[in-house]
């Protein structure tokens, strides 16, 4: 019998309503969440550290508390992105450590750690810091399609988290992207080779995620994740309503189907009195260009909202078509945080300027191996464009990177900011917001941030590794 992990307060709000739910709107359910009978419920990581701090206003290791102390019964889970954290970029191994044993201190009790590149150099601290602690371990391999990737190559990521004691694997498909055939065949040999429980992790994107999830339980799937509607389906999972009807009775999940129907009914009035201004249509349908553009949930979500702040949203189409020709030119990352905005946002910039007129500091670093090891080979074009003659590094990327907590807590504590051990964690990881969160939370004026702006002329906003260009667009004459 198939067992169900809950994404309602975490990846679903970030797919469809660009992670905007706050916690005062998850504290009403939180206990009857907790008395559904889910394995566990994924409430943290991914994009909801960044936005709690930068939008909503909100201490994220507060919800976190908070959440622990209303659902008990049910494991909690995060979303780790390897050595990025819940960043956009690599932290040094003893913030990776610490951010492990605190996560852990306040209530988390599964790690799914991914990294985008699946290079398992960029995983290794955090799994066995995991481990340490006492925390259970997904392995999370990035699915993706392209020339390069095969059945073989999904079983050899298996295979290098297997040797590292993780407790199951995860297929974690960004975009949609897993057909039925390769869910039930990936699924059956993982487990035939290496005896370990394997959990299914899809988007509703392209429109197979229900047959999908029904041949990845029909290959031994132990574990698959839904949302509870409205915030399911489109570019979020697949809605537990619909799961818990089409499978047969000897596979349906033992959950409370009427205590869902309630929260349904309190997230559809939620959505529909708050958080409509970011519940675009175009996240909400089915849309089979995914399987050319491969653009992610949550990243989906976040481009919309994007390009109509920028006043761009007629762009959209170029932008997808884009994409593809840039991730092919970097050697064809799977689409996830954070290559998934570094590849975007490329394309965006070559939509606007020309292709690689501009290129980020991030495409830059990706392209010098500051991010890992690329799937595929990077263009040789591309990399003459962006670092010249410079030799990409070849060894773990954390290894060049300098112990930095000491110096966040110091800076921290000689502003006078310094309230507990996850402050340190958050300015580490995001210092310019950090610090602005802090200031206002001194002042006693924490509220959400006003999200609206004012274009004048031909002004774009564009969002790289958390800071916010403002950007003009003029013609380029040859």
């Amino acid at each position: 019998m198939v067992k169900i992990i809950d994404t309602t307060f975490r990846d679903a709000h970030q797919s469809l309503i660009a992670t905007r739910f706050r916690y005062e709107d998850m504290a009403p359910i939180a206990e009857k969440m907790d008395s559904i009978g889910f394995y566990s419920m994924e409430v943290w990581g991914g994009a909801t550290f960044d936005v709690a701090l930068r939008y909503l206003r909100e201490d994220p290791w507060n919800r976190l508390k908070n959440l622990r102390e209303n659902i008990k019964r049910t494991k909690l889970q995060m979303l780790l992105r390897g050595q990025n954290i819940v960043g956009y970029k690599h932290y040094p191994d003893d913030v990776v450590e610490k951010f492990v044993e605190l996560a852990h201190k306040n209530g988390i009790d599964i790690f799914r750690i991914f990294d985008a590149l699946n290079d398992i150099r960029n995983m290794e601290v955090a799994i066995k810091k995991a481990k340490e602690v006492g925390a259970e371990v997904q392995g999370a391999i990035s699915y993706t399609t392209g020339r390069i990737f095969n059945k073989e190559y999904f079983i050899n990521r298996a295979e290098e988290f297997v040797q590292r004691d993780v407790d199951y694997i995860t297929i974690k498909d960004m975009a949609g992207l897993l057909t039925p055939p390769m869910a039930y065949d990936l699924v059956k040999e993982i487990k035939e080779r290496y005896d370990i429980p394997v959990n299914v992790h899809t988007h509703s994107s392209s429109g197979m995620a229900v047959a999908t999830y029904l041949k990845a339980i029909e290959g031994g799937a132990d574990y698959i994740d839904t949302a509870i509607s409205p915030l399911a389906f489109g570019t979020a999972q697949p809605g537990i309503q619909i799961m818990h009807a089409v499978l047969p009775d000897n596979e349906k999940p033992e959950v409370n189907m009427e205590k869902i129907y309630e929260i349904e009914d309190y997230l559809d009035r939620k959505i529909k009195e708050k958080y409509r201004k970011y519940l675009h249509e175009e996240a909400r349908v089915v849309n089979p260009s995914v399987l050319r553009h491969q653009i992610p949930g949550g990243m989906f979500s976040n481009l919309l909202s994007q390009l109509k702040e920028m006043n761009a949203i007629d762009r959209l189409n170029d932008v997808l078509k884009e994409i593809p020709t840039v991730r092919e030119d970097m050697g064809f990352p799977p689409l996830v945080t954070p290559t998934s905005q570094i590849v975007g946002t490329q394309a965006v910039l070559n939509v606007l300027f020309g292709r690689y007129r501009k290129i980020t500091k991030e495409t830059k670093n990706y392209i010098k191996g500051l991010y890992g090891r690329a799937p595929g080979k990077i263009s040789p074009e591309l990399t003459k464009l962006a670092i010249g003659d410079e030799k990409p590094i070849t060894e773990r990327p954390g290894n060049l990177l300098s112990p930095m907590l000491d110096n966040c807590k110091k800076e921290l504590s000689e502003r006078g900011y310094l309230e507990k051990d996850e402050d340190v964690l958050s300015y580490c990881l995001f210092p310019r917001i950090a610090e602005e969160f802090f200031k206002l939370r001194k002042e006693g004026k924490l509220e959400p941030v006003k999200e609206s702006v004012d274009m004048k002329g031909k002004l774009y906003r564009l969002y790289i590794d958390g800071t916010v260009y403002e950007v003009g667009v003029e013609e380029i004459k040859e």
